[in-house]
């Protein structure tokens, strides 16, 4: 039987399947190119069976990972946008946005 872990999103403690890098929420944060070369680079059971699954999947699966720092990120930024266009009107502008 294959083991499970924990999504590899930064903070993320959801545990999935061994053979799945994240859980549903954040691999569909990925674009689907990388989660097209995460799977094409994955070998079944890799993780079970190998310590080190290759350096091809490793590159992908770093990819996938920094994708969705860079999306929750993206996310906060807007939230945190919002909340000051509650706070300030419409009309609030940030020179960082």
């Amino acid at each position: 039987e294959l083991s499970a872990h924990r999504c590899h999103a930064r903070g993320c403690q959801v545990e999935v399947p061994s053979e799945r890098l994240m859980c549903k929420p954040h691999w569909w944060m990925v674009p689907s190119t990388l989660r097209s070369r995460v799977w094409k680079t994955y070998v079944p059971g890799q993780c079970d069976l190998s310590p080190s699954p290759s350096r091809g999947w490793h590159e992908a699966a770093d990819a996938a990972i920094a994708a969705v720092v860079k999306g929750e990120a993206r996310l906060k930024a807007t939230r945190v946008l919002r909340e000051l266009e509650d706070r300030f009107g419409e009309d609030f502008e940030c020179a960082w946005w």
